[in-house]
């Protein structure tokens, strides 16, 4: 593993980092072993949010009694000042710490988000203030938004930038790239796996390491998945053109309207499991028929209970039309049932 400065933070961190996200579905535990395992595979940056439930908990009873040996991020959600102190005192708490290395205002997508944030007693003038107290180091910020992103670059106000970044989405890699790095910007690479749509994790990596200036934070719900993720970073990194190939096919058959299963979306009003109803025509495309739909039935059967409140859509950072989605997949599920009969 090498160890990278993340821009101008001064902050040491591994080339390759740990997203909070996946650990939530674990046992506490397990999740404790996970991330034990990542830093004895020697990842020491650890990225998180308030809003990933017990992720913030987990992660800091895992580092207990070795705080200073790992780097620490995590974000809020909240707008004004007082909501984002509120989330900012909570998440120490969570962590068991004093201080959180690097703290982010999450998801400044719209112009009203940024108007909302920089507002008199918005959340950046809260941040800025705990900055100065000590419990923050560096204040970075994330965005969907590629314009937005390479505006708030621009503003001079963030030590760094995360964007999503794989080889679908790979629009950051020229304009917003450029422009952080000649800020001196640490830039962080969410959804390396396009939020678990790329399963071929070697490929997925492949891609990554050619962009070392981007530090990707892959989530992990095993050992057995640190331990295949970080045994990539031992190896000279070779792009074949079969690797190039089967990229391509991933970005046709996933299209450009795709749930990348950050649940942000969750949970439903009326009870529907949006998440694994968003993936069920990958998943038949993968499985057959008349797997997926024994597989997926708990899930296709929710979606009866769509009101098409547009909630869903309204909290999506991909702006996904949701309920058209869904009723898309309900209707190819329903012609597999009928072919399964």
């Amino acid at each position: 593993m090498r160890y990278v400065k993340l821009g101008k933070t001064g902050l040491q961190i591994s080339e390759l980092g740990f997203g909070g996200i996946p650990i939530i579905r674990l046992d506490t535990n397990t999740a404790i072993q996970v991330l034990r395992r990542a830093h004895e595979k020697g990842i020491t940056f650890y990225d998180t949010a308030n809003a990933y439930r017990d992720s913030e908990e987990k992660i800091g009873r895992a580092f207990d009694g070795i705080r200073e040996k790992v780097v620490i991020a995590t974000k809020t959600l909240q707008r004004n000042g007082k909501n984002a102190t509120d989330h900012l005192e909570n998440s120490l708490r969570m962590l068991k710490t004093d201080y959180i290395d690097l703290y982010q205002l999450h998801q400044i997508a719209q112009e009203k988000d940024w108007q909302a944030v920089t507002a008199p007693d918005g959340a950046l003038e809260a941040v800025v203030k705990a900055r100065k107290e000590g419990k923050i180091r560096f204040i970075g910020v994330t965005s969907h938004n590629l314009p937005m992103a390479v505006k708030l670059v621009r503003t001079g106000l963030f030590s760094t930038i995360q964007f999503p970044f794989n080889f679908i989405e790979y629009a950051a890699k020229d304009e917003l790239f450029h422009a952080a790095r000649e800020a001196g910007m640490g830039i962080i690479s969410m959804k390396p796996f396009a939020g678990g749509m790329i399963d071929n994790a070697e490929v997925a990596i492949k891609y990554l390491r050619q962009y070392p200036e981007a530090v990707p934070i892959p989530g992990y719900d095993s050992v057995d998945s640190v331990d295949q993720v970080t045994a990539y970073y031992q190896l000279p990194n070779v792009v074949t053109d079969d690797d190039r190939k089967l990229m391509e096919k991933y970005r046709l058959d996933l299209g450009k309207q795709f749930c990348r299963r950050c649940e942000y979306c969750q949970p439903c009003p009326n009870g529907v499991m949006i998440t694994m109803a968003m993936g069920y025509k990958l998943l038949a495309s993968r499985m057959s028929p008349a797997v997926s739909v024994v597989f997926s039935r708990l899930a296709m059967e929710s979606v009866k209970l769509c009101s098409e409140c547009n909630i869903c859509k309204e909290r999506c950072p991909y702006e996904l039309p949701i309920p058209e989605m869904l009723k898309a997949n309900y209707e190819l599920y329903e012609q597999h049932l009928a072919m399964n009969k």
